[in-house]
């Protein structure tokens, strides 16, 4: 007897609805075969199948059975596929009828005693769902919150194959699994840090707000301790709480890598991702045999802090400079190319040496002129273009660091960033330009027009700096947000001459 029932194969982050079929012959010697395209650990489910039905006291089929995974020239990855192969093996013997199994898609991986246990990439499966127009999904129990935050679809939690057959039966009544989305965002949208813990570094703090309400880039130069790491941990706490739709993206992504965590929903705050610099290029591009997201992927709506910037590989960190402008990665392999999103904040951290004390007031540098230039020339010049603000830390000092003054709290400074980002949502009316860093030429030439004054001071920096004409895009856009932040309509020469301070590493290469 043949069986239908739908599951979720996916590619990358994205689902493709897969039809399975499940062909259970009167006669013939027992035996199980699996087509369509399927990987190892879809192959292997026979064995899990098999042994999940006997132990969950139903009869096995002893005839021969096949079974299709369609569309076939699509790869079906992981072990998401047990529960309907199974559910389809008892259907086609005729061990249960059911007539509602058309209405749902069916995800879950088998433990050999009939538990069904959590998979990757529930969420994406679940929207792939409610798109194709499925009025229900089934999950595993631990992946039912998950699957739950998408709206106009039933989502129902089942802890076991029995529970599963029942269930469709019409003899086990489930409610479906419900979540408050704005409970989970006011309960999780929580940082454990703050500006506040940071002393002194008032012009730093300065730099950071302007990125934060720009969306910019930045890089920080500064000896050790100055607090470059600390203020960089600090950046996710103003920027504006994530969006629906920019947490749904986001979760997708680390959904789809096992990386949600048991029992969460939905990503609440921004990510921020902190690859170590021996990191890879495919660690941080994506990549392997399965094509996954890499580090500028799981940083999609957050930031990418690059600690140690100069110690990173000089071709691994020349590959980030085509996702720093198109807001994407596409990973390529010789069967396959997944396209994943990244749309990030890089924050790069350095010292100015390799002693790390050039330019400091409290130790001197041992460093000569050429290991300097040398230890800086790690950043290409490319890559610094592409870089809008680059900033020095200096020390602080003992004063500042036994302060008892009130520093400015998170709080304070997103508001400046949310004003800011309001008036540039205002500006551009169009979701794929959302900041002032995300601006196209036309753009730059309509929106970051110069006085004669402005347009002297631009010009001179450009021909002292021999700035490229990507830098000066960059300059504009800075200059951009800083008027934005003091919310004046017209770009001032004040405003300019900020943004071009905010070039240090053009000074140095």
């Amino acid at each position: 007897m043949l069986a239908r029932l739908h599951s979720v194969a996916l590619s990358g982050i994205e689902g493709i609805i897969c039809e399975i079929e499940v062909d259970v012959a009167r006669g013939g010697l027992e035996k199980n075969l699996i087509v369509g395209l399927p990987d190892a650990a879809v192959k292997e489910s026979s064995e899990r199948v098999k042994s999940a039905i006997v132990n969950c006291g139903y009869k096995y089929p002893k005839t021969q059975s096949l079974v299709n995974l369609a569309p076939a020239d699509i790869k079906k990855e992981g072990p998401s596929f047990d529960l309907p192969i199974a559910l389809g093996m008892l259907l086609g013997s005729n061990v249960f009828s059911s007539s509602i199994t058309k209405d749902f898609v069916i995800i879950g991986e088998l433990a050999l005693d009939g538990r069904v246990r959590p998979v990757n990439g529930v969420l994406s499966m679940a929207m792939t769902a409610q798109a194709n127009g499925f009025r229900a999904i089934i999950v595993p129990l631990d992946n039912a919150k998950e699957a739950a935050v998408v709206q106009d679809i039933e989502v129902y939690g089942i802890g076991s194959l029995a529970q599963a057959v029942e269930f469709l039966k019409g003899q086990l009544p489930l409610e479906p699994t419900n979540v408050d989305i704005d409970e989970i965002f006011s309960s999780e949208s929580k940082y454990e840090v703050d500006f506040a813990d940071v002393k002194g570094q008032e012009s730093v703090k300065r730099a950071m707000t302007i990125a934060a309400a720009g969306g910019h880039n930045i890089i920080m130069l500064g000896p050790p301790g100055a607090g470059k790491t600390m203020l960089a941990q600090r950046l996710a706490t103003i920027l504006p709480p994530l969006s629906l739709a920019e947490s749904l993206e986001t979760t997708r992504i680390y959904s789809s890598v096992g990386l949600l965590g048991k029992g969460r929903s939905l990503l609440a705050t921004r990510p921020v991702r902190t690859p170590h610099h021996t990191a890879s290029g495919p660690a941080l591009i994506g990549g392997g045999t399965d094509a996954k997201p890499g580090e500028l992927s799981l940083a999609h709506h957050g930031i990418l802090f690059l600690d140690e910037f100069t110690e990173f590989p000089r071709h691994v960190l020349e590959m980030i400079r085509q996702p720093l402008e198109e807001g994407e990665v596409t990973v390529s392999r010789a069967k396959r190319s997944n396209r994943y999103p990244a749309t990030f904040m890089l924050v790069g951290s350095c010292n100015p040496c390799p002693c790390g004390y050039y330019g400091s007031t409290i130790r001197s540098c041992k460093c000569t002129p050429n290991q300097i230039e040398r230890y800086l020339s790690k950043i290409s010049g490319p890559l610094v273009d592409r870089i809008d603000i680059h900033i020095e830390v200096p020390p602080v000092t003992f004063t500042k660091l036994r302060s008892k003054s009130n520093q400015i709290d998170s709080a304070a400074i997103r508001n400046d960033v949310m004003r800011a980002r309001d008036i540039q949502h205002a500006r551009f009316g169009d979701a794929k330009i959302m900041t002032n860093s995300r601006m196209t030429h036309k753009q730059v030439e309509k929106y970051c027009r110069l006085d004669s004054a402005s347009e002297m001071i631009l010009k001179q920096a450009m021909l002292e700096f021999g700035l490229s004409a990507r830098a000066h895009d960059k300059i504009c856009k800075v200059a951009r947000t800083i008027a934005d932040l003091a919310e004046s309509p017209d770009i001032q020469s004040e405003h300019l001459s900020e943004a071009i301070s905010y070039r240090k590493l053009d000074r140095k290469l």
